[in-house]
């Protein structure tokens, strides 16, 4: 086959429609986990004393969580900024999949934090310390309402950022946390026994433990270049082969750059004597409008002489 009959398309690269819409994407969330840092760095510095003070490890639980939340925004911060800077060298691509490693460095985190309050509060069932019931109502309170303005502020952002959903899975898990303080607190108050404390905190280490599962699967995903989650390969083999001209796609690979960046690339065979760079450019409309795919490398081949007429599709 000549180089004639290979025909290929770049399209969705950082000067296109697609990169717009993920700046404003990373701007957007930028600014949110801007002002959930503000938050928790305040919070954190209130439970630590007193969390102290009040002898409590529900309180200094929820206290190493809001540290975990902390560094986790930074982190998500850096991997922001690094996954805007410009495609050079060998890294063709830019610094887009900093976003996913900083989410899957999240996950682990979130999975070290609940496992450090698991086993620190399982230390205490046999001997809980007295705690100060009053105290600990106070912050879990103030936590409370810290933490759910700061989970409203993230979960407003773009959710199909797993970046910044893995700084809003910190936050939700510090509200439900709070909760927690509070619920001690308040039995404390009540008259009940002081082992509610390490009770409350082996309950926030499985709370943390749990929402740590998204941030490990999904980045784990991209990074095997695993098919976008709501995207179905076969039904995308199916479109392509169901544009006219077409007889069937071979080779079709489709992998997830970054969050909402997807990729595809095809061999496409068309039918002897169809004008392949118009359907190419029906493909491209196809892959863009019903998948919101951008970035496309479809190779074009014509069929064989004599070859056999066939709708097929066969990722690889």
């Amino acid at each position: 086959m000549s180089a004639h009959d290979h025909d290929h398309d770049h399209a969705g690269h950082s000067h296109g429609y697609g990169a717009h819409a993920l700046e404003a994407r990373r701007a957007d969330s930028r600014r949110r986990m801007y002002m959930a840092l503000g938050i928790n760095v305040g919070l954190f510095a209130i439970e630590v004393v007193g969390g102290i003070l009040a002898g409590s490890l529900a309180v200094l639980a929820d206290a190493g969580h809001l540290l975990s939340d902390i560094a986790s925004i930074v982190l998500a911060l850096i991997a922001v900024r690094l996954a805007s800077l410009p495609a050079s060298g060998r890294r063709t691509f830019g610094y887009m999949r900093s976003e996913v490693l900083a989410a899957l460095v999240n996950g682990l985190l979130l999975v070290a934090v609940s496992v450090g309050i698991g086993v620190a509060a399982i230390g205490r069932l046999s001997d809980p310390p007295e705690i100060e019931g009053g105290i600990v109502l106070v912050l879990g309170v103030l936590g409370l309402l810290g933490n759910l303005i700061a989970t409203w502020v993230l979960a407003r952002g773009e959710r199909a950022d797993v970046n910044l959903e893995g700084v809003l899975r910190h936050s939700a898990a510090d509200a439900l946390g709070s909760l927690g303080v509070v619920l001690a607190g308040v039995v404390v108050l009540l008259g009940g026994s002081d082992i509610v404390d390490p009770i409350v905190g082996i309950l926030i280490s499985v709370l943390v433990l749990l929402s740590s599962w998204r941030l490990i699967k999904e980045p784990v995903d991209v990074l095997m270049e695993a098919a976008p989650a709501s995207l179905d390969v076969d039904e995308v083999g199916a479109s392509i082969c169901g544009v006219e001209g077409v007889r069937s796609v071979h080779d079709l690979h489709v992998w997830t750059v970054t969050a909402g960046f997807g990729a595809i690339a095809a061999h496409v065979v068309v039918a002897r004597g169809a004008d392949r760079d118009l359907i190419r450019q029906q493909l491209e409309l196809l892959l863009r409008d019903g998948y919101g795919i951008e970035h496309t490398t479809l190779q074009m081949e014509e069929e064989a002489d004599g070859g056999l007429l066939r709708v097929e599709n066969a990722p690889v």
